[in-house]
């Protein structure tokens, strides 16, 4: 006998390993989040500024801003009130002086205990809840990144970078995946100015899924009138990230830097500002103001989208809304920063609010302060 909290539980479960079996539009979302507090604060406008260790993340070819000694970055938020988990980890070490950088990025998104009811109902139709288990859906990914300076002199410096990602996802003991991907970034700079651009998943990402069930799971899935997956092939199509930054000077030790990317999608009409199904285009605007580069304050918005207004039982009116971003940072001596930054998923009636905190270390900060200032 099943009852009908486990046929709901079954049915949910299932459709959710089920939607990994197919080639989708949104595919390895999980990598679209942001990494760093201080590129969540500017409304993810990073790939034209970025310069620390999170640019394996938003543009490789940054990571050559990485200068004489390696840097450490570090991320925690969680989202939906603690249930989703998401931790950042980056590593970027100078070499070849100070002409390339090699880095290390690692992320994890997870919802953990989730309950299991699928061993709820015991085979005589009795509910025994000593058999409710649980489990985690979780989404990893691991990025060696190398960039390297293409050309630098007083005024001007060109950079190239080149990821390589691995992607492993699994959903408990009933699906797994592994994926691999490539993604390819330039930045150029000037006095006052940058441009960025990055390619990723140029090689249209794969991951493959493998499911595994007891035969008592899949006989609560039959019953359940579930389709019992065996393999599928998940693909994620190649996005194009452009963007500019200037630096504004207000006085000797105030600056205000505003930047602005595009990103672009081409695979199916989204719900973007600029939509179709050959194109989509979702703006990014952030602002940070430097103060004697020890205290910085940052705003941004991010992901428009158009959607029914609040109270609107109809649904015949639509709004824009958007992500908006603020946050702060501190540089703490000669090598540790503290940044913070504030979000929400929705900005209507609803809001989700999210709190996220990074650190940056830079390790085994060189004494020599002619070497530093270059």
């Amino acid at each position: 006998m099943i009852t009908r909290a486990t046929l709901i539980l079954s049915v949910s479960l299932l459709c959710c390993v089920n939607s990994f079996a197919q080639i989708r539009i949104y595919s390895n979302e999980f990598l679209n989040i942001g990494a760093g507090s201080r590129a969540f604060g500017m409304g993810g406008a990073q790939v034209a500024s970025v310069n620390d260790a999170t640019a394996g993340y938003w543009n490789p070819a940054g990571l050559t801003g990485v200068k004489n000694d390696p840097s450490l970055s570090l991320m925690h938020a969680e989202y939906f009130a603690g249930i989703g988990k998401y931790d950042f980890g980056a590593l970027a070490i100078p070499v070849a002086n100070n002409k390339r950088t090699v880095g290390l990025s690692f992320l994890r998104f997870a919802v953990d205990d989730i309950p299991n009811t699928l061993y709820l109902i015991e085979p005589d139709g009795s509910v025994n809840y000593a058999n409710i288990r649980s489990f985690s859906s979780a989404d990893y990914a691991v990025i060696l990144s190398v960039a390297q300076k293409l050309k630098e002199t007083e005024n001007k410096q060109m950079s190239i970078g080149v990821n390589a990602k691995v992607i492993h996802r699994n959903v408990g003991t009933f699906a797994k995946a592994w994926g691999f991907g490539l993604d390819v970034g330039f930045q150029m700079k000037g006095k006052n100015w940058s441009f960025g651009a990055a390619a990723r998943d140029i090689t249209t990402t794969f991951n493959a899924w493998s499911f595994s069930f007891t035969e008592r799971e899949k006989e609560v899935l039959f019953l359940t009138n579930n389709e019992i997956p065996v393999k599928s092939t998940e693909l994620t199509a190649p996005r194009l990230v452009v963007g500019g930054a200037y630096d504004f000077k207000f006085r000797k030790n105030v600056t205000l830097k505003a930047e602005a990317n595009l990103d672009l999608t081409f695979d199916g009409q989204r719900n973007t500002v600029i939509s179709s199904d050959v194109i989509n285009a979702d703006p990014r605007i952030g602002v940070e103001l430097n103060l004697k580069d020890v205290f910085f304050l940052r705003g941004g918005v991010f992901n428009f989208q158009k959607t029914y207004a609040d109270g609107d039982t109809l649904n015949q009116k639509k709004v824009w809304i958007y992500q908006p971003g603020a946050g702060a940072g501190f540089k703490l001596g000669s090598a540790f920063y503290v940044d913070y930054a504030f979000t929400n998923l929705a900005n209507q009636s609803n809001p989700l609010y999210t709190h996220i905190v990074s650190l940056r270390l830079d390790l085994l900060k060189s004494k020599n302060p002619k070497k530093n200032s270059k």
